[in-house]
């Protein structure tokens, strides 16, 4: 089963509309194949420019795919191991790097680049899935440096921790 999943909502109604459609046409697709721990591919990064000169977010586009199809959490939960606190609430991870002085550095911000992917387990026999993820990321608008490039991973439910993946170098300042 194939999934487009735009995370901060900017065509929700679009994604939705697409997840139906592809579920309906499922069963008439050939049967995919794929491990059971997720894999994932960076597919694109597209910086939006202020004035021209800034870029003030990105949309960082991945692919995945996944045997059994257990990607995902519903809202509601929230116990452990996907508690608040716990390293499992974040099923989409997003680490933020700065390059400083010729090396990329981990920076941490109050609020996290990682988001929560939603439930995408299909109701069908054939469990495997594959999708693309479109994340918009706010970005610093006064960068101390201007390269940066993203490090991102995917947990399923079965806590099994998906390759990890970067962008290439992004530069956020045009001169």
């Amino acid at each position: 089963m194939m999934f487009h999943l735009n995370l901060r909502g900017f065509y929700l109604f679009g994604s939705i509309t697409s997840i139906a459609c592809m579920m309906f046409f499922s069963s008439c697709m050939k049967k995919e194949v794929y491990p059971d721990i997720p894999e994932i591919a960076f597919q694109n990064f597209t910086a939006v420019f202020d004035t021209g000169k800034v870029a003030v977010r990105g949309y960082l586009t991945i692919s995945f795919k996944d045997g059994n199809g257990d990607i995902g959490l519903r809202p509601e939960e929230k116990q452990p191991p996907y508690d608040t606190g716990g390293i499992y609430y974040y099923n989409y991870v997003i680490d933020y790097y700065e390059k400083q002085y010729g090396t990329y550095v981990k920076v941490d911000f109050p609020v996290p680049f990682s988001v929560r992917i939603p439930y995408l387990t299909p109701n069908d026999h054939n469990k495997a899935i594959k999708g693309i993820i479109v994340d918009t990321l706010l970005l610093n608008p006064q960068p101390a440096h201007d390269t940066i490039k993203f490090k991102f991973f995917i947990y399923d439910r079965a806590l099994h921790k998906s390759n990890v993946d970067s962008t290439p170098p992004i530069i956020l300042r045009r001169y």
